[in-house]
């Protein structure tokens, strides 16, 4: 008897209507109504992607997408086919309904930035390619008014030289830690560069402080911030891929009650995905040369999808899921590569809600073509 099946098999709703920046790919997406196929050896453990939704405004790569009150917010990104002005739209997606909606206009004009929720009504995009150069500046959405605001940086405040493909993790409220950069030749030796983002919602403003400590140069990696095994509980935030390295690396760390605990948002994914890698065998290094893929943590796991693959020249957009188990130290890593070339994915983005992982954007295997597809990651125990 097999013990886990995994695959995405269509919603019976209607799909939704619709119509070289830096960090570029060198690297098809499945087409409407296109079957998935399982992925993972026969006997073991399998997984897909499900679509779920399809919208001409949701096709875009290299942006952000960000859960707040029940929606999707997508933000910027790359529109396709080797274009290198980044979109200034914001669309908004309501998982519950699979509808997608254009939201507030003039926003910031943005791609490989980041972006985080502050306080439960502000959505803070951090830095990002503009067309032109890399800004580190702060743009806030009100999502109680559906309006931009451009923050100001406060007195003090002593900002990178500019920020792309890093990323932007939100430690409470009023603190997000930003980590990584592209760079070029003059600004390289600074990429491994932590700052500190402190945000002052009501006086519309931002400071930055460098960090004394530093890791390896890298751009266009993930962050996760997870539970800290070992003899110091409390939480770490830890960088996955963007050089070549394999190994994570630790960008901040927080004693036991300095990290406000969340209520557990995904009982059954979670409970899924410890049963997942219980089919799978455990490494201590993960993969090897990625970026651009995705992360998202699900309770004590770091789930990572796609990317691109620095170590080989050609076929290098990536469709494998990978899982990270902090659950025991040392953590350990599980692979669980896939057949399926319609999946593969670089410059999306995965995020959590209602106990569901949904994939929202990118670009496919040929690394221009963006997806407008909305899918969610079904695992059948």
């Amino acid at each position: 008897r097999v013990g886990v099946h995994g695959a995405w098999r269509p919603v019976r709703r209607p799909l939704l209507g619709g119509g070289g920046g830096p960090g570029g790919v060198t690297g098809r997406c499945g087409g409407p109504g296109r079957a998935m196929a399982l992925a993972g050896p026969p006997g073991g453990a399998g997984w897909t992607w499900r679509p779920v939704a399809r919208d001409a405004l949701l096709a875009r790569a290299f942006h952000s997408c960000t859960e707040l009150r029940g929606r999707f917010y997508v933000v910027g990104g790359l529109p396709g086919g080797g274009a290198s002005e980044p979109s200034g739209d914001t669309v908004l997606f309501d998982p519950a309904a699979g509808q997608a909606v254009r939201g507030a206009g003039d926003g910031p004009r943005r791609s490989h930035h980041d972006a985080a929720p502050v306080g439960g009504r502000w959505l803070c995009v951090v830095g990002g390619w503009d067309g032109s150069r890399r800004l580190a500046t702060v743009a806030a959405l009100d999502a109680e008014r559906g309006a931009w605001e451009a923050w100001s940086a406060a007195p003090g405040s002593r900002p990178p030289a500019g920020l792309s493909g890093h990323t932007c993790t939100r430690v409470s409220d009023r603190e997000l830690r930003v980590a990584g950069r592209e760079g070029g030749t003059r600004t390289q030796r600074r990429c491994g560069s932590i700052f500190t983002l402190r945000l002052d919602p009501g006086a519309r403003t931002y400071c930055y402080k460098e960090e004394g400590c530093r890791t390896a140069s890298r751009s266009g990696h993930c962050a996760a911030l997870l539970p800290a095994p070992g003899p110091r509980p409390g939480h770490q935030l830890l960088l996955f891929g963007g050089c070549s390295s394999p190994e994570p690396e630790v960008a901040g760390h927080w004693s036991l009650g300095k990290i406000k605990e969340e209520p557990p948002a995904a009982l059954h994914l979670t409970e899924q995905l410890a049963r997942l890698v219980t089919k799978g065998q455990g490494a201590r290094q993960g993969p090897r040369g990625l970026r651009h893929h995705s992360c998202s943590v699900v309770g004590p796991f770091a789930v990572l999808f796609g990317g691109e693959t620095l170590t080989r020249a050609r076929d290098t957009i990536c469709n494998d899921l990978y899982i990270y188990d902090t659950r025991k130290s040392p953590p350990l890593w599980f692979h669980f590569p896939c057949a399926d070339r319609g999946l593969k994915r670089v410059g999306h983005r995965t995020c959590l809600w209602n106990d569901q992982l949904y994939l929202v954007g990118g670009f496919g295997e040929d690394g221009r073509t963006p997806s407008p597809q909305v899918c969610i990651l079904d695992l059948f125990i």
